[in-house]
């Protein structure tokens, strides 16, 4: 979905009061008409104003308007009322305003309140996507030019796959970093849920899913709006495609690496909690969290209780003996894993060497049962971490 499109469609969706019209010759001055700026019908004037305007005087508000995502105008709503004049109009745009000109005629034109003075609008010139806007708002052609009925509301799913092309459309590289993907996810989760970070606090271990969920999500969007066209088109050559596959499988691999990471920090952050991503131990080994930070770990004893390791593996069944020898004053090991199940051999195993696993408590029923009282959540690992913090 264009983004443009996409933008207008969610910010009618979140505003209290929107409105749509097609600009007319009247609009633009190709009439021959004096009057400048767009007409605004009489049954839309609570747009702009709390009351409607009253024949014998003129009524006006001054308003900022950001067009198309892009730049803003200092406009003003007037009501003229005085003599034979009974018309609203939104006017002063300032030089070079580019949708008041002849070859805009037929455009449809949307604005949205978003506080008081404030209004985001934006102007549709593709067939397609003004037919999609009506569709968006269950309206037709002939249901324009006045208030957008607020009926329909965009259901969750939509509003995400509208913030994934928001996302998209901002983006100046062919792929963000991970971080900003993670970023990124969270931040459209948390839009389209309309929840607060402090949800994190009572359910870290549901939170931490629902981001990596979206992130997947959000990077298989950007896939198929960077690759889809390529896709689609006929390979020159068998190397040309084999090129093409490995960079988006190596690219896959690269962001599934850190994707668990950046959430777990952000976790951490949430709780307040003190720790060290990436420090360097011994033999120049880098654990994944060091709990409250490296500088402590390098002061205090082998074997200190306020010291905490944290590894995280998105599946550890033939890789969690990795974390063993990574930071030798904490015997103690904590993996967080998105594996869901493990042998009871294995598990055995990981007890005998000192790893404890830590898993989103929907994954602990995949885990043989004799085992899963061993196994934390992560909201009882954080938990833990917290009470060293305190001490």
């Amino acid at each position: 979905m264009d983004n443009i499109l996409s933008s207008a469609i969610l910010s009618c969706t979140e505003s209290p009061v929107a409105f749509c019209k097609f600009i007319t010759a009247n609009d633009t001055g190709a009439t021959g008409a004096h009057q400048a700026g767009f007409h605004i019908p009489k049954n839309a004037w609570r747009l702009f104003f709390e009351t409607p305007g009253e024949r014998g005087a003129n009524k006006d508000a001054f308003v900022k308007i950001r067009w198309q995502n892009d730049f803003f105008t200092d406009s003003r709503f007037i009501y003229y009322g005085v003599l034979t004049r009974n018309e609203y109009r939104l006017t002063r745009f300032g030089r070079g305003f580019p949708f008041l000109q002849e070859n805009n005629v037929g455009d449809l034109l949307v604005i949205a309140k978003k506080a008081d003075n404030y209004y985001e609008a934006f102007v549709l010139s593709n067939d397609e996507d003004i037919d999609d806007f009506f569709s968006a708002f269950g309206i037709s052609s002939t249901e324009t030019n006045g208030i957008i009925p607020k009926t329909t509301e965009l259901n969750t799913e939509e509003k995400i796959q509208l913030l994934f092309c928001q996302f998209i459309a901002k983006l100046n590289v062919d792929f963000p970093p991970t971080f900003d993907l993670a970023s990124g996810a969270r931040n459209i989760f948390f839009e389209a849920f309309h929840l607060g970070k402090e949800i994190v606090l009572s359910q870290p271990d549901k939170e931490i899913l629902n981001w990596l969920k979206t992130e997947f999500d959000l990077f298989k969007a950007i896939e198929n709006d960077r690759y889809g066209e390529i896709i689609r088109t006929p390979f020159p050559s068998v190397d040309t495609l084999i090129q093409t596959a490995n960079t988006i499988l190596n690219r896959r691999k690269s962001r599934a690496g850190k994707s668990l990471e950046h959430h777990l920090s952000e976790v951490f952050d949430i709780w307040s909690l003190s720790y060290t991503a990436q420090p360097v131990t011994e033999q120049n080994k880098k654990p994944d969290f060091i709990f409250p930070c490296i500088e402590l770990y390098n002061a205090e004893p082998s074997g200190s209780d306020k010291l905490v390791f944290l590894g995280a593996k998105t599946t550890c069944k033939d890789r969690w003996r990795q974390i063993i020898g990574e930071a030798d004053k904490i015997p103690r090991k904590h993996l967080f894993t998105l594996q869901q199940g493990i042998s009871g051999n294995q598990l055995k195993e990981m007890k005998a060497s000192g790893v404890t696993l830590v898993v989103p408590e929907l994954y602990i029923g995949s885990f043989p049962k004799e085992h899963q009282a061993d196994i934390w959540t992560l909201k009882k690992f954080v938990s833990y971490v917290k009470c060293t913090q305190l001490q």
